[in-house]
C-alpha cells in the first residue's frame, strides 16, 4: 500500500510539472510574439521610453481622443470600445504580457489601428502619460485588495486618483466597473470627502440603471463569470475639477 502511495504521489508531480511547463512554454510563445508587434508598447522597444506625451503623433498618428484602460487584463474593453469607435484611439494598460497577448491577438486579426496595449504596473502610469494627455480613463475590474493592509494598492485609492487627475484632460471621464461591494464602495466614500469631484453618479446594479448605455453592453471575462454567478455589476463615473 505504500509502495502504491508512493507511485501515485511521485506521478502527481509529474504531472504538476509537466502543467507547469507547459504554462511556461505558452506563455514564452506568446511574450515572443507581442515582442515583434507594434501594437504593444513594452520594455525593450525604443518607443517605450519616449511615447510619454506623444501617443497621439507618434504611435497612432492622428489627433484623435484618447482613452485609456486601466487593469485592462486581455483587452476586452479596449479592443470593444476601438470597434464600436474607429475615430476615437484606446490604450488598454497591464503588466501581465501574457494577458496583453490575447488583446493584441484580437486586435492584429481583425486589423484595429486604434487600439494598443501597454505593459507596465498602474503605478507608473505618470512615466507614459503627460499632464492632460489622455481624454478619459476606464477602470475595469481591478483586484479589489480587501485587506486593510493593502488599501494603499487599490486602484482608487488617494494616491492613484491623483494620479489619473494628472493625466486627464479638464473635463475628462473617469469611469469604473466592479462587481466587488467592498471596492465600491470604499472607492464612493474616498470621492464623497474629495472637493475635487463633479458630475458623480453611481449605481450598485448596472443592469437596472439608465447608467447602462454608458457601458455599451461590453464585457469582460470576467464580469461575464461574475454576474453569471448572480453578482451585480456596480458603476461608477465622474470627473475632477481642474
Amino acid at each position: 500500500m505504500l509502495l502504491g502511495l508512493k507511485i501515485y504521489n511521485e506521478y502527481r508531480r509529474r504531472s504538476q510539472r509537466d502543467i507547469y511547463k507547459k504554462r511556461m512554454k505558452s506563455k514564452l510563445k506568446r511574450f515572443a510574439i507581442i515582442a515583434g508587434r507594434d501594437n504593444v508598447v513594452e520594455p525593450g522597444k525604443e518607443i517605450y521610453l519616449r511615447i510619454k506625451g506623444h501617443w497621439k503623433e507618434n504611435y497612432f498618428k492622428n489627433n484623435n481622443p484618447l482613452t485609456v484602460e486601466l487593469a485592462c487584463g486581455r483587452g476586452e474593453y479596449s479592443v470593444g470600445l476601438a470597434r464600436k469607435f474607429p475615430n476615437q484611439n484606446f490604450v488598454g494598460v497591464d503588466v501581465k504580457g501574457d494577458r496583453l497577448w490575447k488583446g493584441s491577438t484580437w486586435a492584429f486579426e481583425e486589423g484595429l489601428q486604434n487600439v494598443g496595449f501597454l505593459r507596465t504596473q498602474i503605478l507608473n502610469i505618470e512615466s507614459f502619460y503627460a499632464e492632460n494627455e489622455v481624454d478619459e480613463i476606464w477602470l475595469t475590474f481591478p483586484d479589489p485588495r480587501p485587506r486593510k493592509r493593502d488599501i494603499k494598492r487599490r486602484l482608487t485609492s488617494p494616491r492613484f486618483l491623483e494620479m489619473f487627475k494628472k493625466i486627464l484632460k479638464p473635463g475628462g471621464w473617469f469611469r469604473f466597473k466592479t462587481d466587488n461591494t467592498g471596492l465600491f464602495n470604499y472607492t464612493l466614500e474616498e470621492l464623497t470627502w474629495r472637493t475635487d469631484i463633479l458630475d458623480l453618479e453611481s449605481t450598485h446594479d448596472l443592469y437596472q440603471s439608465e447608467l447602462q448605455t454608458e457601458c455599451f453592453d461590453i464585457k469582460t471575462r470576467y464580469e461575464e463569470i461574475f454576474a453569471a454567478e448572480g453578482e451585480k455589476i456596480k458603476y461608477l463615473r465622474f470627473r475632477f475639477k481642474m
